[in-house]
């Protein structure tokens, strides 16, 4: 989510060269821009480049960093309401000799919005595999990974790709049925009870509303500037109109659980990692996945929420690293 802005933003305030005035007058009068500068900055030092591409009209936006070598590409599809740059404080901790790309999801920051769209799990894995085509990903398997939202349209698009993929990674994923009902689907039913549907916890319009999102998402508790609440305010504010379209999009009943209606056909090497304190999708929905996808690897982080790229981006990354040791060594056996 918006945690990343947090996390790193006192360590960018401190290493960059601008004018003290310049920086407190930013702060006060355009946090947004503020935010949208430490997006560049952390990009730049970080080596990502932001590229684009396109299948027809419909124009795609990514982060790259290296090329295609020995080792497999790696995919990172971002959560609801997120972007690309939700996994810079996890690139942080991965080698620079592996080809990473970040791509907007559909309708999402900048790739294309379009009111015709399909933003179902369906329609948006058939997106990412117009993506991964025009930009030749998939000539040889990659490794997929995707958090929430992005982790339903992963898991879907491995089920019914499957010769695109050589892994894959599912970090705290929706489209699963679990078991106990968490802290955001108790509110939700609460909201539906009382026709509040306007209020949804996961799509903030006031700094308040942000503050509580955070301590819904996140194990951690920041103590969070107003201004900085603010400018992350202000750039979601254009998008809620689009972002309440697609929420109820995925509780429809053709997305909310296509992950669950998909899972036996994943046949790849695949990692689960959720955080055992995630109030957002419960953490009951990995034995789910673990019991259902053949040699599934699951690994539940302790003192750690929904946002654990953010949460635990060091943590993650090594996790993620030591899984494509051993897929890679599971699928250059199955070659021999």
């Amino acid at each position: 989510m918006d945690l990343d802005v947090i996390n790193m933003f006192m360590i960018a305030g401190g290493t960059l060269a601008i004018p003290i005035l310049a920086f407190v007058a930013s702060f006060l009068l355009w946090p947004s821009s503020l935010i949208r500068f430490y997006y560049w900055y952390w990009r730049r030092a970080l080596g990502m480049q932001v590229k684009y591409t396109y299948h027809e009209d419909y124009q795609f936006c990514y982060l790259h960093r290296g090329r295609p070598g020995g080792k497999p590409s790696l995919l990172f599809l971002h959560g609801f309401s997120a972007h690309k740059d939700m996994w810079l404080s996890l690139v942080k901790f991965l080698p620079k000799n592996l080809h990473l790309v970040c791509v907007d999801l559909p309708g999402h920051k900048d790739t294309t919005r379009s009111c015709s769209d399909d933003y179902s799990i369906d329609g948006q894995v058939k997106r990412i595999h117009q993506f991964v085509e025009s930009t030749k990903l998939n000539r040889k398997p990659f490794h997929l990974v995707g958090t929430s939202m992005g982790g339903n349209v992963a898991g879907v698009y491995a089920a019914r790709y499957p010769s695109d993929i050589c892994s894959l990674t599912l970090i705290c994923p929706a489209g699963v049925k679990c078991p106990n009902d968490s802290e955001f689907i108790k509110q939700l039913l609460e909201l539906k009870a009382s026709e509040n549907f306007h209020r949804i916890p996961l799509i903030p319009s006031t700094p308040q509303d942000m503050e509580e999102m955070l301590k819904l998402c996140s194990y951690v508790r920041f103590k969070v500037p107003q201004q900085i609440l603010q400018g992350l305010v202000d750039e979601r504010i254009p998008h809620n109109e689009f972002y309440r379209k697609l929420f109820f999009e995925l509780l429809n009943e053709k997305s909310r659980y296509a992950l669950q209606e998909n899972m036996d056909k994943i046949v790849m090497p695949t990692q689960i990692i959720w955080g055992k304190q995630d109030q957002v999708l419960d953490v009951s929905g990995a034995d789910i996945l673990g019991n259902a996808i053949p040699g599934c690897q699951v690994v539940l982080l302790e003192n750690c929420g929904h946002t654990v790229v953010v949460e635990r981006p060091r943590k993650t990354a090594k996790l993620i690293l030591d899984f494509l040791a051993l897929a890679n060594t599971e699928n250059n056996k199955k070659q021999l």
